[in-house]
């Protein structure tokens, strides 16, 4: 049976004639956990764990700020709202800006038709690099390979079957070298769709486009990373297709990665919450010039100061500044792709 946690006590007395003001200076000791264990159940030795004195007031500040840090949608919601008062106009009903769900990797890989490189043109490529590389195709890890890991072996195929094509023909072997071009060109016809299964459609790039459940501060954050990732991706690629096959699958695999921990779905997403809530605001300003003017018969109201307030502090000094980042994201991001 649990025991009953102790009861508060006194961190100081006084006698009953003290003043009332004494008895004010003095406090109650926060009962803890440890206060009513007998004294082989309470931790101690090597391995008890004691938190620094004001380590957890820290850790409860700290918690207590992120709480209050007010994320992109507040500052978009609080100008929209101030705008409505400022202008006694009704904006729209909030919709949901929702975060964008980037499709299955199944449902956008493209389809590659096989080649007619078997079994037994593996038994007679011997003496060739690449009947290595056949071997490994073929194999059924091959054949289960990721995206990415099948694109490095047609490439090192690519690479590797002018010199073994050249070998076959000094050999007398013309039919089968004959084979072994036939092949090659089909791989050269299918290497776009090998690049786009292995990056644009991979899992490292659904994960790219994956929205975070909260956009916190973003794009205060953001690293550059994933820009230089998608960029060295996207100079292979055209080393590639103009012919020069050579790859190195670990640096390739890194660049994967990288591109995985990008944000291109927090960018996306704050795009659409931008959208969503500037729409509002562009409503609220539409109904209230449908009205007619804000100034009639040369008077200004006091309203005018109030919209003057309310966009240089809320637009200007909140919301544009945000947008105007995310649009710099928008830049580094996207031109890659």
């Amino acid at each position: 049976m649990a025991a009953a946690l102790p009861s508060p006590t006194s961190t100081c007395s006084w006698p009953s004639s003290s003043p009332a003001g004494s008895r004010s200076r003095c406090r109650k000791a926060v009962p803890t956990f440890t206060a009513g264990w007998p004294a082989r159940a309470r931790p101690s030795g090597p391995k008890a764990s004691v938190l620094p004195r004001g380590a957890l007031t820290a850790l409860l500040l700290a918690a207590c700020l992120g709480a209050c840090t007010r994320g992109p949608g507040e500052d978009l919601e609080r100008y929209v709202s101030r705008l409505e008062g400022a202008l006694d106009t009704a904006a729209p009903a909030a919709g949901d800006a929702g975060r964008p769900l980037p499709p299955r990797v199944g449902a956008v890989q493209l389809a590659v038709p096989g080649d007619s490189i078997d079994a037994l043109d593996f038994l007679a490529l011997r003496g060739c690099a690449l009947q290595v590389t056949v071997g490994k195709r073929n194999s059924s890890l091959g054949r289960l390979a990721a995206p990415s890991q099948r694109l490095l072996l047609e490439l090192e195929f690519l690479r590797l079957a002018p010199a073994c094509s050249e070998r076959l023909r000094g050999e007398g072997r013309d039919e089968l070298a004959a084979t072994l071009d036939r092949a090659a060109a089909g791989k050269r016809a299918q290497l776009p769709a090998r690049i786009f299964n292995a990056t644009l459609g991979s899992d490292e790039f659904r994960a790219f486009w994956r929205a975070p459940a909260t956009l916190g501060a973003y794009p205060a954050e953001t690293s550059s990373e994933p820009v230089s990732a998608l960029a060295a991706i996207d100079a292979l690629a055209a080393r590639w297709l103009a012919g020069d096959y050579r790859a190195d699958n670990q640096a390739f695999e890194l660049l994967l990665s990288s591109v995985a921990r990008g944000d291109g779905g927090a960018l996306l997403a704050a795009l659409a919450l931008q959208r969503e809530a500037l729409g509002r605001a562009d409503a609220v300003l539409a109904r209230r010039t449908a009205e007619g003017p804000l100034c009639r018969g040369g008077l200004v109201p006091g309203e005018v100061d109030v919209l003057r307030t309310v966009v240089r502090k809320f637009f200007v000094g909140g919301v544009q500044p945000w947008s105007a980042a995310v649009d710099r994201r928008r830049q580094q991001l996207l031109p890659p792709l």
